[in-house]
């Protein structure tokens, strides 16, 4: 690709220059019609050649004896075919040709004219560097361009992260022609994310974070970091809580905590799969299984082990604790370890995959939302009527109504799963990305069932979330980056818990259904008394000129 690019080049300057004492009527054709040309003609002499020595075979004359009309068609076909193996067109004259280092001197002035909004860019070498650069810098971008260095190879070759990513940028901008002057380099700690959380980094997206809260929860306070693009989400969120704190807070409680997968393995019958089937569900074996399973990690735990066969194929659930981790990797390794002792006991068995998808991780799925997955929780609270005249704007009648009809009814209505909520996704995305939570595991971790009655005849509002399979973390992956690790340290749960392994993340999981709960209030309490359009034309929708705003 870097030589095609190179050779884009060449031919945008002899398009654009006329060579040095030459007429420009006399360039050579543009690459496009001398591929046009030589392509059809390539494959009609091949085609040429084929008839001729297939009339040969058949007529069993020797292949070798040729006549003039075959000697021209083999030296146009060796003619063409090396144009096409160097894909240089049409051989220009010598002095027509700018060298490799015209060529890269003149890349950013080419890309400048490709992409408007390099426009303002200062018309030097380096599209955008925001570090100082040297010649061994430079050096290092040209063998990219080239091809002589994979770019992912960069941090290995140079021992340095933020270089690494500075040369792999400007490389990138050269090939593409396109700027990434929006987007950061500096200020970012290249080295945490070296082999654990992104390869190949070019720079870091900038998300805002806003707080929610304080948050009373369990009869504590907690100020929320959400990180978000969405205009109104916060505001909303931050009303809820306030309807929450000065109602007497909220209550929430952890009904299960286990991280699962499920490995997808195969037999020559469904007979032989049920009897593994049997083996691994009976409790006189579960104690061999545990001591295999656990010996991978010190906090993973076995915990269950539920099977499905389809035919004669089967798929073992296993569930274990985690610790502080969210523990993917964890359950995994010891997964892998049962698999291998398995073996030794099925030899017959044949392993198709560590994941069968019966987990089921990253996707929505029936077993998650009647097993759980993670950590299962329900959040609850009363909110009291005069807090939903004053704060929310509408009365507890109207909030029940429109409960039934839009989470219950309305989302059966559209085969929900897991989704009986009004916008559970908006705060767990929030929360997720703020606190270097996986974000794709937002599926399943927003499955959600929001519940509104009205208590103490009829005067107070009870509301209520049960999210059965949030899947955090405050240890590994991306909480130790320094903005999400100050968002855990925020929270009071950054790494893990001292006292009671397991105790930080769990606390997490019901910080993110309390978020949840008070989310869910604002946002039903806006659509019963009429206000979401008005809220989010005044939140989401800003007049100001923003165009001479600096990035």
């Amino acid at each position: 690709m870097a030589a095609a690019h190179r050779r884009t080049l060449k031919e945008s300057h002899l398009h654009e220059t006329p060579a040095k004492g030459s007429d420009p009527e006399a360039l050579p054709l543009p690459l496009y019609l001398a591929n046009a040309v030589v392509l059809p003609i390539f494959f009609s002499v091949v085609y040429y050649l084929l008839l001729q020595w297939r009339e040969k075979i058949r007529n069993s004359t020797p292949l070798h004896i040729l006549n003039l009309s075959e000697i021209s068609a083999i030296v146009i076909f060796l003619a063409s075919f090396v144009y096409l193996l160097g894909f240089m067109g049409i051989t220009p004259h010598s002095e027509e040709i700018m060298d490799d280092k015209e060529i890269i001197e003149d890349t950013d002035q080419l890309m400048l004219k490709e992409d408007s909004r390099a426009a303002a860019a200062p018309k030097n070498k380096i599209m955008d560097c925001q570090l100082p650069w040297s010649e061994l810098d430079e050096e290092m971008v040209k063998s990219v361009v080239e091809g002589k260095i994979p770019s992912y190879a960069l941090e290995s070759k140079l021992g340095d992260c933020g270089r690494a990513a500075a040369i792999r940028r400007e490389a990138l901008q050269r090939i593409t022609g396109k700027s990434l002057a929006g987007l950061p380099l500096e200020g970012f700690n290249y080295d945490a994310i070296l082999g654990q959380c992104c390869e190949m980094p070019v720079g870091y997206v900038q998300i805002p974070v806003g707080i929610a809260g304080p948050l009373l929860l369990n009869g504590a306070e907690y100020s929320v970091p959400m990180a978000t693009t969405e205009g109104c989400l916060i505001a909303s969120t931050n009303r809820g809580c306030k309807a929450i704190y000065v109602s007497g807070g909220a209550t929430c409680t952890v009904l299960r905590d286990g991280m699962t997968r499920a490995p997808v393995v195969r037999f020559a019958t469904a007979r032989r799969a049920a009897e593994l089937k049997f083996f691994l569900e009976d409790p006189l074996n579960f104690e061999t299984l545990s001591h295999v399973f656990n010996s991978s990690s010190r906090f993973g735990r076995l915990q269950t082990i539920k099977c499905a066969i389809a035919g004669k194929n089967l798929y073992m659930r296993f569930t274990c604790s985690t610790g502080d981790a969210m523990g993917m990797n964890m359950v995994s390794k010891g997964v892998q370890n049962v698999m291998d002792f398995l073996t030794k006991e099925f030899p017959d068995m044949d392993v198709i995959g560590i994941s069968g998808n019966y987990c089921s991780d990253k996707k929505p799925a029936a077993v998650n939302w009647i097993e759980g997955r993670g950590k299962s929780v329900v959040c609850e609270a009363i909110i009291k009527e005069e807090i939903v005249k004053k704060v929310l704007k509408t009365d507890v009648a109207s909030l029940v109504e429109l409960n039934m009809l839009k989470n219950l009814t309305g989302s059966a209505m559209a085969g929900a799963l897991g989704g009986f909520n009004a916008h559970a996704s908006n705060i767990v995305s929030a929360v997720f990305i703020a606190t270097g939570q996986d974000p794709a595991q937002n599926v399943e971790s927003s499955s959600c069932i929001t519940m509104v009655e009205a208590v103490n005849d009829g005067k107070d509002l009870h509301i209520s979330v049960t999210m059965p399979s949030i899947e955090v973390g405050t240890v590994g992956g991306g909480t130790q980056l320094a903005s999400q690790a100050a968002c855990l340290n925020l929270l009071g749960v950054k790494g893990a818990s001292k006292e009671l392994p397991g105790a930080n993340s769990r606390l997490l999981a019901t910080i993110v259904a309390g978020s949840v709960l008070a989310g869910e209030l604002s946002l039903l309490s806006a659509i019963a008394a009429g206000q979401l359009v008005k809220s989010h034309m005044k939140y989401n929708r800003s007049t100001k000129d923003v165009t001479n705003f600096s990035t």
